[in-house]
C-alpha cells in the first residue's frame, strides 16, 4: 500500500522549523509495510492545501498530515479535508463537553476560537489527544484513509503510538519494510561507492548510499512478510559488505563515532586526553557528549598560540623548528596531553582554518598527532570548506585515527 507524508505549516516553508515529523512518520510508516513515496510540505492557505491532499488523495492509499489542526485562523488542516472530501463539518455535542470539561480542569476559560477543534465531519472519528487541546481525525472513505495529527512533535508522537498507529496496522498489507544503516569512515562516497557496486542492483534488499556529517552511511532496506524475513535478507548483505569494508564500516544505525571509540577505550580500560588548537575544544566536547565518557575521558587542553602549548608541556624545541600548525606538533601535542594527564592515549590537533592564521600554510590545513603509550601516528590533510565545517571533520578524522589504532589497523 502507497502512503503520503503532508506537513502543513508556513513556519516549515520559511525555514524557522525543521520539519522531524515527516522523517518519523517515515520510518513508522514503513514498520508497517506502507511504502512512502511522496513527502510534500505546505503553508496555511486552504486552497493549496486542498489542491495538495486532491493530489495525495488520487495516488495514495494513506495520506498523514501534521499541522494545521489547532484553534486559531491559520489553523486550517479540518477545513481542507472537508473541502476535499465534500462534507460539512459541525460541532460534535460529545467532544465540545470534553473540551470544555478540559478547559475547566485547568480553571482557564476556554477561547471561543477552540470550539473549532470540537468538529467533525461525517467520514470523520476522533483521535484524542491526552497531552494537548487538539483532537486528531482518523477519516476512512472510498478506500482511502486520511489521519491528520498535531504538529506538535510530543503530541503527535503520543498520538501517533496510541491512536494511529494501531489503526493503520490493521489496513497493512501483510509485509514489514525494514532498514539498517551501516556508517563508514575514512573513504569518501564515490570510492564506497565503486566497492559495494555489486550490491547496488539487489532489489530486495536495496542497498543506497549517502553522503553524512558522521561519514558515508550505507542502507540497506528489505520487505518481507514478517520482520524476521526481512532483517534475515539484510543479514545477508550486510555480511558482505562487512567482507568488501573491513573497518571502515565504525558503526550501525544510530552509533556516533564518539561512542564507538568511547566503547573500545572503556573494553581495554584505558584513558584518553586532547589538546586542542585550531578546533578550540570541539574534540573534548564531542567525547563528552557520550553517557559515561568520565569512564575514559580524563581531561582537554585548548591551546591555540606558541606560548599556551609551551606552557601545556609541548616540546618547546619542536615548535621552534616546526612552528604551530605541522604534523610534528600535532604529535608533541598528543604527547603533552597524555604525559601532563597521566593517560594511555593522547590526540593532539593544529591546523590552518581561516586567512588569520596562515603561517605560510594553506587554508584547511589539518593535522591530526595520536600517541598511544608511546608509540606516535601524524596524519594530515587538508580540505575545502569553511571554519566550522573544518572543525567538525578534524574532530571526526581524529576520532577514527584513535579507532584505528586502537584495532591495530
Amino acid at each position: 500500500m502507497k502512503a503520503e507524508i503532508v506537513s502543513v505549516g508556513t513556519e516549515l516553508l520559511l525555514g524557522h522549523i525543521v520539519d522531524t515529523n515527516a522523517s518519523y512518520l517515515a520510518q513508522q510508516l514503513s514498520t508497517l509495510g506502507f511504502d512512502v513515496y511522496w513527502i510534500s510540505q505546505v503553508g496555511d492557505n486552504q486552497s493549496r492545501i486542498v489542491e495538495v491532499l486532491r493530489r495525495a488523495w488520487s495516488r495514495s492509499d494513506v495520506t498523514v498530515i501534521t499541522g494545521g489542526i489547532g484553534p486559531t485562523e491559520d489553523d486550517l488542516t479540518r477545513e481542507s479535508i472537508a473541502e476535499l472530501l465534500g462534507e460539512t463539518m459541525a460541532i460534535d455535542p460529545g467532544l465540545e463537553k470534553d473540551l470544555r470539561a478540559m478547559f475547566a480542569r485547568l480553571r482557564v476559560e476556554m477561547p471561543p476560537t477552540n470550539i473549532k477543534q470540537a468538529a467533525l465531519i461525517p467520514s470523520a472519528e476522533i483521535l484524542p489527544n491526552p497531552i494537548g487541546t487538539a483532537p486528531g481525525w482518523y477519516v476512512h472513505r472510498d478506500g482511502r484513509v486520511i489521519v491528520a495529527m498535531p504538529g506538535v512533535p510530543a503530541e503527535m508522537r503520543r498520538m501517533w503510538s496510541e491512536q494511529a498507529y494501531p489503526r493503520l496496522r490493521a489496513l497493512g498489507s501483510g509485509a514489514v519494510i525494514v532498514s539498517r544503516t551501516l556508517k563508514v569512515a575514512g573513504k569518501g562516497e564515490s570510492a564506497v561507492e565503486e566497492m559495494v557496486r555489486p550490491l547496488v542492483s539487489s532489489t530486495n534488499p536495496t542497498l543506497a548510499t549517502y553522503a553524512k556529517q558522521d561519514g558515508i552511511h550505507l542502507r540497506m532496506t528489505a520487505k518481507a512478510k514478517d520482520r524476521a524475513e526481512a532483517e534475515a535478507r539484510i543479514a545477508g548483505m550486510e555480511s558482505q559488505l562487512r567482507h568488501i569494508l573491513g573497518t571502515f564500516i565504525y558503526g550501525v544505525d544510530e552509533d556516533t563515532m564518539e561512542k564507538v571509540v568511547g566503547d573500545l577505550l572503556r573494553e581495554r580500560g584505558m584513558t584518553i586526553a586532547t589538546m586542542e588548537s585550531c578546533t578550540g575544544g570541539l574534540l573534548s566536547s564531542t567525547l563528552t557528549d557520550t553517557p559515561g565518557a568520565s569512564d575514559y575521558f580524563k581531561g582537554g587542553l585548548v591551546a591555540y598560540s606558541i606560548e599556551a602549548k609551551k606552557a601545556c608541556g609541548v616540546n618547546a624545541e619542536i615548535l621552534e623548528r616546526h612552528g604551530a600548525v605541522s604534523a610534528e606538533t600535532a604529535v608533541a601535542m598528543a604527547t603533552a596531553a597524555r604525559e601532563r594527564l597521566s593517560t594511555d592515549v593522547g590526540v593532539g590537533i593544529t591546523g590552518v582554518l581561516g586567512p588569520d592564521e596562515l603561517e605560510g600554510k594553506p587554508v584547511g590545513t589539518i593535522h591530526i598527532g595520536v600517541d598511544i603509550r608511546g608509540s606516535t601516528k601524524a596524519v594530515s590533510g587538508r580540505h575545502n570548506a569553511g571554519r566550522p565545517e573544518l572543525k567538525r571533520i578534524a574532530v571526526l578524522r581524529a576520532l577514527n585515527i584513535v579507532r584505528r589504532q586502537l584495532l591495530g589497523t
